[in-house]
């Protein structure tokens, strides 16, 4: 199998982490070769945060280029502009539509770009964006929102739903479990 590519965006706090864990533990038992690189921005303080995580038969390199990544999940849609470049010509955005202000706009130094989603897709990405906190609180925490968005990025693949479930069981506290089984059922649809 060819290496497959996938970069998770985010900001500071949003469990961009935790989304690359469960992605790199559950291909790891599926028997790919797993890398997962977690580039730290501005993280403590809201700025973004960028991870990779490529897999296949033998992966030799954490680190996705330009026009590389066959999927970008992004926990912000700003993020997923900003990190367009690296999506490959036939890739996808599964993305959030939640909207968080960078410090720019926050000062008023700039105004939050609009209709985010329609100029991505202009630019040839395929979109699939959805209100991922809306759907976070309705399983019980806001703070799930990355893994409504790793129930969104499980239809696209061949791991049967039970195995990310699995997944979610194995790496989240007992206490969490049932608000992120829940988000990833939402997610997934």
């Amino acid at each position: 199998m060819e290496t497959k590519n996938i970069m998770i965006v985010g900001v500071g706090g949003q469990g961009s982490l935790l989304a690359s864990k469960l992605l790199g533990y559950l291909l790891l038992k599926e028997g790919y070769d797993v890398k997962v690189s977690e580039v730290h921005g501005m993280s403590q303080r809201g700025g973004s945060v960028v991870t990779y995580v490529r897999f296949g038969d033998k992966v030799y390199s954490p680190i996705i280029d330009t026009g590389e990544a066959d999927y970008i999940v992004s926990f912000e849609a700003l993020e997923a502009a900003r990190y367009l470049p690296y999506l490959k010509e036939d890739g996808r955005i599964v993305t959030n539509t939640q909207q968080i202000d960078p410090m720019p706009v926050i000062t008023g130094a700039c105004t939050y770009p609009e209709k985010l989603i329609e100029k991505l897709e202009e630019k040839g990405a395929q979109v699939d964006a959805m209100d991922c906190l809306t759907l976070a609180e309705e399983a019980g925490s806001s703070k799930a929102v990355n893994i409504v968005l790793m129930g969104r990025l499980s239809k696209y693949f061949d791991i049967p739903a039970e195995k990310w479930q699995q997944a979610i069981e194995a790496l989240v506290p007992e206490k969490f479990r049932e608000v992120n089984l829940k988000a990833f059922a939402l997610g997934r649809g």
